[in-house]
């Protein structure tokens, strides 16, 4: 695993010129193609790579053409739109969504002369990168601030997929409420869709029937969750991008990324030559992760100690992930004094005690 600080070393000032000579003197302009698994709205996980790539059109004006092709179902239609992406000329992919892993590699292994950049997965080749966020260490600062405004001590979360990029959130979303409340519950409805309205107004209105009054959004790409806690007057909160507008009264905040240095840096690296695949786990340190508009109905106490505990995991001195840690079944999942490595943390397919939802199998 790399943080940005190591991908960025790839990019020194010789090839950020290089970059500028070669965009200067390039007769067509570089392709970048997009490829998204929703609609790219106004808020959310799409939105947030569209925004990503603002850098990129700023620094590079028309020596880049960007094409975005959204609301892309993972499976053979993203194969075809992805070999399509590059048939057409594109230079730089991005696989927008997890489930387009397989396809996109074969294509970097196939063309060696396009840079692929995928989302939320483990491959690596020399001209394909994974890419993807420390949620966590968010969702453990919204988990503290969710456990004082909580009365039931039960929470909830709508969610995605059970792939580890949303278990490590939720986890550590228990493990940051627990840190306040020991006794706290997290109860998990799996929607199998990273977009379904009404599915996800449904999961959300399930959570509340059942006496959860604090509600984790974990990867929808909608304000569907947001907006039913609103109007049952119910704290809540997403990844991404902020969905305030959404929730004026009852918003927690958002666990923000922004990919922007990510993608400018392999724009920057493609263009020099020196592109090198690694695995990209980007997190608070990095500037990727940030947890924004926060509620102020946190207690300023509590705030204080959030902040506290926010900035050692920016300096690396605390992860949420550091033992001891007792799996949902029970067993250990982390030993006392023992941290989590990142390669563990991507590999993550088990849930914390408290947890009260299986995993599905």
């Amino acid at each position: 695993m790399i943080d940005r600080r190591t991908f960025l070393q790839t990019t020194a000032l010789g090839a950020i010129a290089a970059a500028i000579g070669a965009r200067a003197h390039a007769a067509e302009p570089l392709g970048i193609a997009l490829i998204l698994p929703s609609p790219n709205g106004d808020v959310g996980w799409s939105h947030s790579l569209v925004a990503g790539l603002d850098p990129v059109k700023a620094a590079y004006g028309d020596a880049v053409k960007i094409t975005i092709v959204e609301n892309i179902p993972e499976g053979p239609d993203a194969d075809r739109i992805m070999n399509k992406a590059v048939a057409d000329g594109n230079k730089v992919l991005i696989a927008g969504s997890f489930g387009y892993q397989n396809g996109a590699m074969q294509i970097a292994k196939r063309d060696p002369s396009v840079t692929v950049l995928h989302a939320s997965g483990f491959m690596v080749a020399p001209n394909f990168s994974p890419f993807a966020a420390k949620y966590f260490q968010g969702t453990y600062l919204m988990g503290m601030a969710a456990a004082a405004l909580s009365k039931s001590g039960k929470l909830g979360s709508v969610s995605a997929f059970a792939i580890p990029e949303l278990i490590t959130s939720i986890n550590a979303f228990t493990l940051g409420a627990q840190a306040v409340n020991p006794n706290i519950e997290v109860s998990v409805v799996w929607v199998n869709s990273w977009f379904d309205p009404a599915k996800e107004q449904e999961a959300a209105k399930a959570l509340l029937a059942q006496g959860c009054d604090v509600i984790f959004s974990n990867a929808q790409d909608t304000p569907s969750v947001i907006s039913v806690c609103e109007e049952a007057g119910v704290p809540s909160f997403n990844l991404n991008s902020s969905m305030k507008s959404y929730a004026p009264k009852t918003y927690l905040g958002c666990v923000a990324t922004d990919w922007s240095p990510f993608f400018k840096a392999s724009v920057d690296a493609h263009v020099a030559g020196t592109f090198q695949g690694a695995n990209a786990f980007l997190g608070v340190a990095d500037k990727v992760v940030e947890v924004v508009d926060w509620s102020p109905n946190v207690p300023a106490d509590l705030m204080a100690k959030i902040k506290e505990v926010e900035a050692t995991i920016a300096d690396g001195s605390f992860s949420p992930f550091t033992g001891p840690i007792t799996k949902a079944d029970g067993s250990e999942g982390v030993a006392a004094g023992t941290t989590l490595t990142d390669d563990q943390i991507v590999a993550m397919d088990w849930h914390v005690k408290g947890v009260a939802t299986p995993l599905p199998q």
